[in-house]
């Protein structure tokens, strides 16, 4: 697209990366994966950051944008296990790992002979306690894994049905000063349409609720026939009160998509939502 265009590659380990073993939310939460890559472009170093959008705060700094959204990978969960095929298959007792509190929560409400331990690292570190025999299974995101090409370890995809995604997951996201209009314009043209939509609608479900990394909060977004479909989901930790809903609007605009997810983000808080965030 831009064959004159000289692309040099920062790379960077945020403290986000560096903290694997205490809980993300205690720590600081999301915003700490993406601080460094931000300092960076204030300082001059870098003109972009490239993030997994389910890593990216909802409310932005100030000062910086999201230029574009790339088109989605798989946006599932998938379980990742030795010797079962399935969730279900599990004998009672085993232990599944995650980092997710919305993973967790689903896990207890809907398997609840199950005992779900939290774990940290990067891919491969998660993958090889498992095959350790620290954990009888985990679960991870199917984009991570496809895009690491450990796509081969997926015991099996979890209908969202059954895990609903975390906001933004399986896409892709560049950042950019918001004074740099340059940089913008040059990176808009990356954006996918049918994305963008997607995860907009998500992000302002999420904003409107006040989801961070201590909420078990959940939402995916799917166009199909000119309308937007949202499903989202607020819990305890605990999976003992889990609280679902769906909004379907016209994808016709940036505007109606956020119009979308705050809509259906008031129709959780008129239904006890606060409550539920709260316990």
């Amino acid at each position: 697209m831009y064959p004159s265009c000289a692309i040099e590659l920062l790379g960077l380990t945020t403290q986000g990366d560096r903290s694997v073993d205490v809980p993300l939310a205690d720590i600081g939460g999301k915003g700490l994966f993406i601080k460094e890559l931000e300092q960076a472009m204030q300082d001059g170093r870098a003109d972009i950051a490239v993030h997994s959008l389910k890593d990216v705060p909802m409310l932005m700094p100030a000062g910086f944008t999201l230029a574009a959204m790339l088109e989605r990978e798989d946006p599932r969960d998938a379980l990742v296990c030795r010797d079962h095929p399935s969730l279900g298959a599990l004998p009672p007792g085993s232990i599944v790992g995650t980092s997710s509190q919305r993973r967790e929560a689903q896990l207890r409400e809907r398997h609840p002979s199950l005992v779900v331990m939290p774990m940290r690292g990067n891919v491969d570190t998660r993958v090889r306690r498992l095959d350790e025999g620290a954990y009888a299974a985990i679960i991870l995101a199917a984009a991570g894994l496809k895009r690491l090409g450990r796509g081969d370890r997926i015991t099996a995809m979890l209908d969202p049905d059954e895990s609903l995604p975390a906001i933004g997951q399986g896409a892709i996201c560049i950042e950019c000063l918001s004074a740099r209009t340059d940089v913008f314009q040059m990176i808009a043209a990356l954006a996918h349409a049918p994305t963008t939509l997607a995860v907009v609608a998500e992000r302002a479900f999420g904003l409107r609720l006040g989801g961070d990394c201590r909420t078990p909060i959940a939402a995916y977004a799917a166009a199909q026939d000119g309308m937007l479909r949202l499903r989202g989901l607020i819990a305890r930790r605990d999976g003992r009160e889990v609280m679902r809903g769906e909004r379907t609007a016209s994808a016709s605009s940036r505007e109606a998509a956020v119009e979308l997810g705050e809509a259906l983000a008031a129709d959780f808080i008129a239904r006890g939502a606060e409550r539920v965030l709260a316990s």
